[in-house]
């Protein structure tokens, strides 16, 4: 009897799902896409009748395509199971057309988890390919192709060699661009603040108040030199306070939501440091299957793209129960609780990433994950086990006091706050990381009584200054990108690796910074193909592919009305746009030509970037870029900045004869225990990375900033 054959992505899917299926079925893997638009061509006619794609197989994919076809040839059914989501969709279809699979033999399946019920619920329930998906992904693959494959020349031959654009990645990187030239045009704000340090009796259970209010002005005062603010001192020299109000309200706190595709990638970006494309893989890994020793291959989360926040029955059963044995029933719910959906074009069919059993809790799996693995599952479990669980509850006090100045007779109001934890609720559990906000400070208040005096042990002036907005992190970009509509799940980790692979950004202590080049490529883009990076222009065309995918429209016409008014851009930059001046893409150095004595300036090539004479091709004199820190490894050569397929890293001038290198910039100041090199960890953090010293401290107590960087630094 023929078997029923399988198709999925990856052997460690292929490995997992056959477990659950059994010797009836054949299970293999497509290693991914197997097809796609040519490389060195643009792959799409285009004609006045609309848009036609040819695909090839790539070289490497040949063998396993006509193994594929001849497995499909025999077999009874073909099941088609690749991931739950557009590009899966396109995978499956792509594969009947490439392995020339009898259409009327081919089941579609879905699932979201690979574990057993829904693997068998999946067969029970097989479908046809879903040409409206289908459709979507190819308009967004030839819609990206049209861009990239006729803009990226233009850019070459206008700005630099090597140079490209992207449909999303440019709009990505006008952001970070935006965000830079917004702080550098910033003007910070003079202002000043009035403190009180009040107590019941002089120097015991003294809290801190602040004036809020002038003569019952529902406006803050607005003290915006020292002049103003010594005179308000002086006005309140010798006034006596008085408890003018005390309130205290209780106050509630809901947990977030489970985790969807870009809230993974901003938590894990936030509390483990992990990149995008990091957690991407790492949930991958979770997704497919893990070897569970006698239990077998267990898939242990759920499909990891997506931008749902629905969550099974099942698993809200599996929690609730987990939370009333673990915790009690103060901490459980009387009913689930559910999340409205956040995202455009969200498919609510989908499910958030969650463990696929409550049950299997991080500590259960310590010994059969690796360190990363565990952090991230524990950081999905957490999160959706917190998610069904009890409100935290806090006492939030307010508390104004009046003072009358002898003086001018001026009333002036000053308050206090205080929140305590009253039921701890879902944060006995999680907790959500912060970007650019420190967590609420808790602090108790003491209990006065309207009316009651006060005494004032010390009245204080403080100077502040406006701060611009920081520069972006990889979880606020991505938070930026997601709010703006611009990307979907499956692509925000390879849009920011884009932008940093072009060395069109740099990350410096999480925080991104547009190069030279990345301004020039964005201001030549804004300048001749203003749609090309318009946040709302580019939402609104992911707003038309998500139209497509629920077959409220037709892809080709959606493509003609793009490429019409965007092909003569093109052409008309060809034409008239004047070559960016080299000067606006060559970073300056301090450094002179030691052969012609012209100033050398730094350059970005394909092995990172290095510094080079100005006067090319008169002379060609170059030199590796490095950082001022002596290679603490042989002690001769330095550091210097390289580049590879993995990203930016530092290694010794000294190669071969040194192989040292490490994948973050160290400071300059070295390790006071071993005299190694410290590298940041964190914001605030540098660490020793030599195993035998293992040095941990605070950035501050090694290198002082200039305040510029602190001020895009400031979270």
């Amino acid at each position: 009897m023929a078997k029923d054959l399988v198709i999925v992505e990856s052997p460690a899917k292929a490995r997992t799902v056959g477990r659950f299926l059994g010797k009836n079925y054949d299970v293999k893997a497509s290693m991914g896409h197997v097809r796609d638009l040519p490389r060195k061509k643009l792959g799409v006619e285009i004609s006045e009748d609309g848009f036609v794609p040819t695909y090839t197989i790539s070289t490497d994919k040949r063998k396993i395509v006509a193994e594929l076809k001849k497995a499909a040839a025999s077999a009874r059914l073909v099941y088609l199971a690749t991931d739950p989501d557009r590009e899966g969709e396109a995978i499956s279809w792509h594969l009947v057309e490439a392995a020339n699979i009898d259409i009327d033999k081919t089941r579609r399946v879905v699932f979201h988890e690979i574990t057993k019920p829904a693997i068998e619920e999946a067969f029970a329930n097989t479908r046809d390919i879903d040409v409206d998906l289908v459709d979507a992904q190819q308009a967004r693959r030839i819609l990206d192709r049209l861009v990239g494959y006729t803009l990226s020349p233009v850019l070459w031959s206008k700005v630099k060699k090597g140079t490209s654009a992207g449909r999303v990645q440019s709009v990505a990187l006008r952001m970070v661009v935006d965000r830079q030239k917004e702080i550098e045009a910033f003007m910070p704000v003079e202002y000043w603040t009035i403190d009180a340090l009040l107590g019941v009796k002089p120097k015991e259970n003294l809290l801190e108040a602040s004036l809020v209010s002038i003569e019952g002005s529902k406006k803050k005062p607005e003290i915006t030199n020292g002049n103003d603010a010594a005179l308000i001192l002086e006005d309140l020299k010798g006034s006596g306070f008085v408890v003018q109000s005390y309130i205290t309200k209780e106050s509630k706190r809901r947990p977030s939501a489970p985790f969807i595709t870009s809230t993974l990638q901003q938590e894990a970006s936030r509390r483990l440091r992990f990149s995008a494309s990091r957690t991407m893989i790492l949930a991958q890994q979770l997704y497919e299957g893990i070897d569970m020793g006698s239990e077998g291959v267990e898939g242990l989360i759920t499909y990891m793209r997506t931008d749902s926040t629905n969550v099974s029955a099942i698993a809200l059963t599996e929690a609730s129960e987990y939370i009333n044995d673990k915790y009690g029933s103060d901490y459980a719910l009387e009913k689930p609780r559910s999340f409205s959906k956040r995202v455009r074009g969200a498919q609510e069919a989908h499910e958030a990433i969650r463990p696929t059993s409550v049950l299997r809790t991080p500590e259960t799996l310590r010994n059969k994950l690796d360190r990363d693995q565990y952090r991230l599952y524990d950081l999905i479990w957490k999160r959706l086990v917190a998610s069904q669980m009890a409100e935290a509850v806090y006492d939030r006090t307010i508390v104004d006091f009046d003072t009358k100045s002898v003086f001018s007779a001026k009333t002036y109001t000053f308050r206090s706050t205080g929140s305590v934890l009253k039921f701890d609720g879902f944060r006995i559990l999680y907790t959500e990381g912060k970007d650019d906000e420190a967590e609420e400070e808790e602090k108790g208040l003491p209990i006065l009584s309207n009316g009651q005096e006060m005494h004032c042990n010390e009245l204080t002036k403080d100077q502040h200054f406006t701060e611009p907005p920081p520069k972006f992190t990889e979880a606020s970009l991505i938070r930026n990108m997601e709010s703006e509509g611009i990307g979907r799940p499956s692509t925000y980790a390879s849009i920011i690796g884009t932008i940093q692979e072009r060395d069109y950004v740099r990350r410096d202590r999480g925080r991104f910074t547009p190069t030279k080049l990345g301004i020039a490529v964005t201001e030549f883009l804004k300048e001749h193909f203003e749609n090309i990076v318009d946040v709302g222009f580019t939402a609104g065309m992911e707003k038309q592919l998500d139209d497509i995918a629920e077959g409220l429209m037709q892809w080709n016409p959606m493509l003609q009305e793009f490429y019409g008014p965007f092909d003569e851009a093109i052409e008309t930059a060809k034409v008239e746009a004047v070559r960016v001046p080299r000067e606006k893409i060559d970073e300056e150095s301090d450094e002179v030509c030691e052969k012609c004595e012209r100033p050398m300036v730094i350059r970005g090539g394909r092995n990172g970037r290095f510094i080079a004479c100005s006067g090319v091709p008169d002379c060609k004199n170059t030199k590796p870029l490095t950082i001022g820190i002596k290679c603490r490894e042989c002690n001769v050569g330095e550091l210097a900045e390289r580049k590879s397929k993995r990203g930016i890293f530092f290694g010794c001038t000294n190669y071969p004869d040194c192989t040292f290198a490490v994948n973050t910039k160290p400071i300059s100041n070295p390790c006071p225990d071993c005299d190694g090199i410290l590298l940041p960890s964190g914001r605030d953090n540098v660490r020793c990375p030599s195993k035998e010293c293992g040095f941990r401290g605070s950035i501050t107590e090694f290198e002082e900033e200039p305040e510029s960087v602190k001020a895009g630094l400031a979270s």
